[in-house]
């Protein structure tokens, strides 16, 4: 018999991963004009201010769904589902990472 009983079960995690950059990718927003830009290994990619938005919450703080929830509140379902979209877009590009 082993010691603490035999019908130890492992807990199941009810914490859901937290979005982040990646590592060596910046969110940047010029001063003079330009637009924000998220510099990546490959180079850099301009980015329209909702792209911006959604990449700054990007900070190891929120999960996918919280991050759609701020952007798109609770009255704009579509605008959540692209939301989603671009962040799976971003974390198949290497652009962020979930932990």
């Amino acid at each position: 018999m082993r010691a603490g009983g035999g019908n130890m079960k492992a807990k199941r995690s009810t914490r859901r991963p937290r979005v982040r950059l990646a590592p060596a990718h910046r969110l940047l927003t010029p001063a003079a004009g330009g637009g924000p830009v998220l510099v990546t290994r490959a180079g850099r990619v301009r980015l329209n201010a909702t792209a911006a938005t959604v990449l700054a919450l990007c900070d190891g703080s929120c999960t996918q769904a919280e991050i759609a929830a701020r952007v798109a509140g609770s009255t704009d379902p579509a605008l959540a589902a692209d939301v989603r979209a671009f962040l799976e877009a971003a974390r198949r590009s290497g652009w962020i990472l979930e932990r």
